[in-house]
């Protein structure tokens, strides 16, 4: 039996403090990766055993003996055994074979793409699961992930000196649900439970802002090797809000290499010597590269030998010279920024401070680039490395120990429904803080309908062939009524990291039906940039469009409910009256093939015009039946 322990006014121990959970921040990434752990709200990354770099790079080894082998001894067999290395996969997460078909060649390992299902398993089928051969082993992104996950475990483990089975994992922002329910599956097959999926940019805001006490608007600026992302959050109260978002996920350092590698060939062919470059020759002048840009960080020039096919030169690179060679690129992250800014309708001088992440801010154009545009010197004190997993660290120390602060990220797209026509009714906005529960209720279209198709989807635009599909359940069951006489609630929820869940309940009878949207496939950053470009480029042309096919439903609507009734009550008609409809539902329907919506909407008054005298013998006949055998006093007004 245990017994009550009493202590003193002042020293009474934490609650459950032996059993707090151990938790780390893992910033999960594409080229590299890194785990930090947050005691008393002070953060630090993980290193080697000896000490050395708190890099992880994201390539995983698989060896014809079963061996895994992550990190740099992986980096370093790319080289020698291309075809038993992964690296990148995290561009995979959440993806289906047909996202990634057109590209499959292109990757340095080979894509699994099977035989189409035929017959009745293709019309089951649905989209089927990227699988790579690596080394003669078959596997998913998932599985990969998940030996990274088990390296970074490892790591903060012999650190620690402890189990290490909790902890937050950053994702881009631009992750929609199949690419963050992949990251969690990839964290439990590396036996960790992840207490939540933070955003990069938020995680990165908060190393800063919550750790300073700071509020107001932020610029999270992220320039890694291959992408680039800008988020504007806004600090206010303990609460972080991803305000708006941008990127372009083609831009980064290697972009920087591929600079420098260009000039020194040209330099080359400048003095008659034209180069063959074969792939072996092409890694080794870009690791070359890779060295000079990282020296111009703190030297204003940089001389170099390139021996190409035993024939060497000599190259004298500049500060300037490179800054001219990656002139327009820091321009275009300068473009993309202040588009981000214009959707969320602020001025640079708005912006109390700006974030630097990626390992290619180091770059001294870059942060001038930054610094101008917001006219202030961009925060750098933490290394913009591990300022990801720093700041993922002090949420998972949140998360075991508490805290005041909150961290609220927004959905990158609208969520919605279909509705009569292919119109669809968003439900969730863009941008809009979760977690979040949100519902709309609907109604039958039809007279006894007894079952409603859900299919959810997302995107910005106003018809759902220009949107995505993220799941179709049926609701049934619906007890047969008049059109629009049921009560069909229909709720979104969307949880602190992302995932997305739909029910929809009959209110009369409780029948409910739920789904939870978890894809086989996924958005990667290109499109979704260009799925906000075409709702802004598009959005009179659409808005148009639904208003359109707005009036033809409606019009359907009607000519659907003056026919039913002219069949239920026939004799109230004479030869004359059903002429007359007759002559408006032809007109109506006839318009409803134009495009015309003014006339659609004019021909249904017209159609209402013709058909109100059989309404009012319709109401007249139904108030004799209802007084029919009552006592005039009985009645009440």
């Amino acid at each position: 039996m245990a017994l009550l322990t009493i202590h003193e006014p002042g020293q009474t121990p934490l609650p459950h403090e032996e059993e707090r959970k151990l938790a780390v921040g893992i910033d999960l990434g594409t080229t590299n990766s890194v785990v930090a752990m947050s005691r008393d709200e002070k953060s630090e990354v993980l290193r080697n055993p000896d000490g050395g770099s708190a890099i992880v790079p994201s390539v995983v080894h698989y060896a014809s003996d079963g061996t895994v082998t992550v990190g740099e001894a992986a980096r370093d067999l790319i080289d020698s055994q291309a075809s038993q290395v992964v690296s990148s996969v995290k561009r995979l997460m959440g993806r289906g074979l047909e996202d990634v078909k057109s590209v499959a060649g292109t990757l340095p390992y080979h894509v699994e793409i099977p035989d189409a299902p035929t017959g009745d398993d293709a019309a089951s089928a649905g989209p089927q699961m990227v699988r790579l051969n690596v080394g003669n082993r078959v596997l998913t992104p998932v599985e990969v992930s998940a030996d990274i996950l088990r390296a970074l475990k490892a790591r903060a483990e012999a650190a620690l000196e402890q189990d290490v089975d909790h902890a937050v994992i950053t994702v881009p922002a631009y992750f929609d649900d199949a690419a963050r329910t992949a990251t969690k599956d990839a964290a439990k097959l590396a036996g960790i439970e992840v207490l939540r999926l933070v955003n990069e940019p938020t995680a990165a805001a908060l190393a800063y802002g919550l750790d300073n006490g700071a509020e107001g608007l932020y610029a999270v600026y992220d320039l890694g090797g291959g992408t680039f992302d800008i988020s504007l959050l806004k600090m206010q109260k303990g609460v972080f809000q991803v305000k708006s978002t941008g990127g372009d996920a083609a831009l980064g350092g290697d972009d920087f290499d591929h600079a420098i590698v260009e000039n020194i060939l040209a330099a080359r062919k400048a003095d008659g010597i034209d180069d063959t470059i074969d792939a072996s020759a092409a890694k080794r002048l870009l690791k070359v590269a890779r060295a000079i840009k990282e020296a111009l960080t703190a030297r204003d020039q940089v001389d170099v030998a390139v021996d190409i096919n035993d024939s060497e030169t000599t190259h004298s690179i500049t500060r300037a010279g490179f800054d001219a060679m990656i002139v327009k690129m820091v321009e275009r992250t300068v473009s993309i920024t202040e588009q981000v800014l214009d959707d969320a309708d602020v001025l640079p001088e708005d912006i109390k401070g700006v974030v630097l992440v990626g390992g290619s801010t180091r770059v001294p154009a870059v942060r001038a680039a930054v610094a101008s545009l917001f006219g202030q010197e961009p925060l750098s004190n933490i290394d913009p490395d591990e300022v990801v997993a720093v700041g993922a660290a002090l949420q998972a120390e949140a998360l075991t120990g508490g805290s005041d602060n909150l961290l609220l990220d927004v959905i990158p797209l609208s969520l919605g429904l279909e509705t009569m026509g292919g119109i669809v009714e968003k439900v969730v906005d863009r941008n809009t803080p979760i977690p979040v529960a949100k519902g709309q209720e609907f109604t039958t279209y039809q007279d006894g309908q007894n079952a409603m198709m859900i299919h959810v989807v997302q995107g910005e635009r106003e018809m759902v062939d220009q949107c995505r599909s993220l799941a179709r359940f049926v609701l049934s069951g619906i007890p047969p009524m008049a059109a629009g006489a049921a009560r069909i609630r229909v709720e979104f929820q969307v949880d602190a990291d992302g995932l997305l869940t739909v029910s929809a309940r009959e209110e009369t009878t409780g029948i409910e039906q739920e789904v939870a949207v978890k894809p086989t496939y996924g958005i990667n950053e290109i499109d979704m940039a260009n799925m906000l470009r075409d709702s802004m480029v598009n959005a009179r042309g659409d808005m148009e469009l639904r208003l359109l096919t707005e009036a033809r439903v409606e019009a359907r609507r009607n000519i659907l409910a003056v026919q039913a009734a002219m069949k239920a009550d026939a004799e109230l008609l004479d030869e004359g009256d059903k002429n007359t409809i007759a002559a408006a539902i032809a007109e109506l329907e006839a318009a409803m093939q134009g495009d015309d919506r003014q006339i659609i909407n004019d021909l249904a008054e017209a159609l209402e015009t013709a058909s109100r005298p059989f309404a009012e013998k319709r109401m007249d006949r139904g108030i004799r039946r209802a007084l029919a055998g009552q006592n005039v006093n009985s009645v009440r007004t």
